[in-house]
């Protein structure tokens, strides 16, 4: 067996480099990815006919097939670390988004998704870049996992204004251009700088020493383990026989549901309204702030509550958000202004606050989920069992858009539509809550 490889940095802050390039993947993922469907949406269903749920149909091939990834993904993150998957996908994604800019087919569109999806930016996503912080900690895991997300929220305060001014500028051609290029110049040396696992390189989570092999007989029986110590790992077969796989599963589909649907939609949904598309993109990059200022709130959050609260509190704060959306949409543009706001009509006040409680909440829900799938069955196997437990949460990433979309096309109006995502999120954060951390008293890797 070779000896461990050494880092080319210093050993106890070596796992914070793997946070930093998990930011930057997670920031292109969501960037060339759910936050700027929106912004496509109009422009492109205007310039070639189609109907609103054949355009978010290709955005919900590009999930479904992104959760078929994962199966594989999951088991090669585990094996050979996140770097070579983080290539593939910036390789198969500058490639898909020169076709989708070059095309003018409907078949061509949507097989392009697909294959965005399956091997494109998926591969440098939430699944591979949170599995890999949870591999490198455990007593800071939620500060961790809190930090890797600001990507997400970072994506949302530019990604939206950034792509409007592009599209409306230089047309979504060329938008979508820049995004495959983009993509290529952001996460080509983030991947360079991931790392498999602590134990590659002689170390413990957290950047603690390994313990020595005669450290457990010399230690007191009483002792408290170290602060990177935890249970022994569940294996994928393992994990998929307890009830707690499938309620978070189940639990956080209906959140991707919502929150995919919402985000898909939020721009054609203020537009609908009333609102001009500079408000709307507006409206985004208020959700982006909420949501990168809640992970202080988040980060300290795990470090000290039950997690499983957590989820209650996120899913609750992003379902009023989405109620304050409908309300802004209901008030109207000729209600009269609130006092001390006299330059802005109430109804963008109550939709820009609206969008900051669904920002707010949806920043907890990638350290959240990540945190609690970690807590419950270990990091030996953590990919493998996200990698598995994708494909089936993420078909409400799939169908969420799509059902919302036909709505709109059958109704004329989103109303309704988004008054169901409020129930997917309260039925989601129920399902979690009845969920119980699993046995692992031995070791149960297999």
């Amino acid at each position: 067996m070779s000896a461990p490889r050494r880092p080319r940095f210093r050993k106890p802050f070596y796992g914070w480099w793997i946070v930093a390039a998990a930011v930057v993947s997670q920031f292109t993922w969501m960037a060339a990815g759910p936050t700027v469907v929106g912004v496509f949406l109009n422009p492109v269903v205007d310039d070639t006919g189609w109907l609103v749920w054949q355009f978010t149909l290709g955005t919900s091939l590009a999930g479904v097939m992104g959760a078929a990834s994962g199966v594989f993904a999951g088991q090669a993150l585990d094996r050979h670390g996140p770097r070579p998957l983080m290539l593939i996908g910036v390789a198969a994604s500058v490639v898909c988004f020169a076709g989708i800019a070059a095309q003018s087919s409907l078949w061509a569109f949507l097989i392009l998704h697909a294959a965005l999806g399956l091997v494109g930016y998926n591969l440098f996503g939430s699944l591979v870049a949170s599995s890999a912080v949870s591999k490198w900690f455990v007593a800071r895991r939620g500060w961790a996992l809190a930090v890797g997300s600001v990507g997400v929220s970072l994506a949302g305060i530019i990604a939206p204004v950034a792509m409007t001014f592009a599209v409306d500028t230089w047309g979504w051609r060329a938008g979508y251009a820049a995004l495959g290029a983009f993509v290529f110049v952001a996460v080509t040396p983030a991947a360079f700088a991931m790392r498999r696992a602590p134990e590659d390189y002689g170390l413990a989570p957290d950047g603690a020493p390994p313990e020595s092999p005669g450290a457990g007989a010399s230690a007191s029986a009483n002792a408290a383990p170290p602060p990177s110590a935890e249970a022994p790992s569940l294996d994928r077969r393992r994990a998929m026989r307890t009830s707690a796989f499938w309620l978070l599963t189940a639990g956080f589909g209906l959140n991707y549901a919502a929150l995919s649907a919402i985000l898909v939609h939020a721009i054609p949904f203020v537009s609908e309204a009333g609102f001009a598309r500079t408000v709307a993109a507006s409206a985004l990059a208020v959700n982006g702030v909420g949501n990168l200022l809640s992970k202080v709130v988040w980060g300290y959050g795990l470090q000290r509550f039950e997690t499983r609260r957590l989820v209650f509190a996120a899913f609750s704060t992003s379902g009023a958000g989405v109620a304050l959306m409908v309300l802004a949409a209901r008030t109207g543009m000729d209600a009269a202004p609130l006092i001390g706001f006299s330059e802005i009509p109430t109804s963008q006040i109550i939709l820009f606050a609206g969008f900051f409680l669904y920002g707010f909440g949806f920043g907890g829900t990638i350290p959240i989920s990540e945190f609690i799938w970690a807590r419950y069955f270990g990091r030996r196997h953590i990919g493998a069992i996200r990698g598995i437990s994708n494909p089936i949460s993420i078909v409400g990433t799939g169908l969420g858009p799509i059902l919302m979309g036909a709505w709109f096309d059958l109704s004329g109006a989103y109303g309704a539509a988004f008054l169901a995502a409020i129930a997917a999120y309260t039925l989601g954060a129920a399902i979690i809550g009845a969920s119980r951390e699993p046995a692992r008293g031995r070791d149960l890797t297999g």
